[in-house]
């Protein structure tokens, strides 16, 4: 796995049917780690212009045989079968080339703080991996318009995940695998500033602590996506 913006993604590589088959797996282990309930989607870069996206269906009833949607980034509709709020999708896509897989989701916890205004800082190692701070999308309309989509991918810059106020969660990799771990990472981060809001005044790492971790997080964040798909 390797850190997005890196180059071609890995899932421009991959036949169809592995890439589908990577989406399912990517569904049921956010499902099985709480991450998503009746909503939630993943995409995959299958070229400079197009992506492979999950049905709006549960993530977790999945398969490699569901309809995913086949989304063009020059697209002015979204084709059928493809969830209303794809224009997360392309539009962090169009303006993220190195960006291989996106995923979108409801944490629970990350979800709670931006409706608290708490920030979500890295407290811990992986914490890291998300940056000096997760930015929030200040807006709790859903995302169903090329322009909504477009001011999301704006306020997400350069950073691997978004929270959005009222409305769960953003994150972005080189794959799926690390799109998803990333997911994973941001609830953990937001439960440990939570729990550290609660008991005191929360201390980040220091800027040189976070960056030996960001050095480390391809080979961590595989180890994530294996965990999250064996314990799925």
């Amino acid at each position: 796995m390797r850190t997005a913006e890196a180059g071609p993604s890995p899932a421009e590589h991959l036949p169809g049917e592995r890439l589908r088959t990577e989406l399912a797996l990517a569904g049921r282990a956010l499902a099985a780690a709480g991450l998503v309930t009746a909503f939630g989607h993943v995409s995959a870069r299958t070229g400079d212009d197009r992506l492979l996206m999950t049905p709006p269906v549960p993530l977790g009833t999945l398969t490699a045989a569901s309809p995913y949607a086949e989304l063009p980034l020059d697209a002015t509709d979204l084709p059928g079968g493809a969830p209303r709020e794809a224009w997360i999708h392309v539009e962090i896509a169009r303006v993220r080339p190195g960006i291989g897989a996106i995923c979108r989701a409801q944490p629970p916890t990350a979800t709670a703080l931006a409706a608290a205004g708490v920030p979500i800082r890295p407290l811990h190692g992986q914490g890291a991996f998300l940056g000096p701070e997760v930015p929030v999308l200040d807006d709790a309309v859903l995302v169903r318009d090329r322009a909504r989509g477009r001011a999301l991918a704006e306020r997400l810059g350069d950073s691997p995940a978004l929270v959005m106020r009222g409305n769960g969660a953003v994150t972005v990799g080189a794959d799926v695998g690390e799109a998803v771990a990333l997911m994973w990472v941001l609830e953990a981060s937001a439960r440990m500033n939570a729990t550290a809001a609660a008991a005191g005044t929360p201390v980040p790492l220091t800027p040189a602590e976070q960056q030996a971790w960001r050095a480390v997080a391809p080979e961590l964040l595989a180890r994530i996506w294996s965990h999250l798909r064996e314990s799925s």
